[in-house]
């Protein structure tokens, strides 16, 4: 078992194609989870992630803040305590329209 606090962990600039997001590696594949990452992005107001998609589905849940998902073709507001689950291949963006960090939990199969 492990137990630490979120903040013990370096929040890293996120990927390129970014703005205004750092991501901390919660759970990985190096402290022993074999299946999934869990991380935690921290997005500045104006922030967001990059247009993209990939072969791995996302499962989000927002703790903090307010903005858009783009995903299945539209665009959709969330708030704190949305849920959202984005599948496979599917094209998708987040972004902060919010005037606090926007925070949230993501987590994905290891690829």
């Amino acid at each position: 078992m492990k137990l630490f606090h979120y903040l013990d962990v370096e929040a890293e600039t996120a990927e390129e194609g970014a703005y205004k997001l750092k991501v901390r590696w919660l759970i990985t594949k190096a402290m022993g989870a074999e299946n999934f990452a869990m991380r935690l992005f921290e997005m500045e107001p104006g922030g967001y992630s990059p247009l993209h998609s990939h072969p791995w589905e996302h499962e989000v849940f927002i703790l903090e803040g307010e903005g858009t998902v783009f995903g299945g073709g539209e665009e959709r507001k969330f708030n704190a305590g949305d849920v959202i689950f984005i599948p496979p291949n599917e094209k998708h963006q987040f972004k902060n329209t919010g005037e606090k960090t926007v925070k949230f939990l993501c987590l994905v199969p290891h690829h």
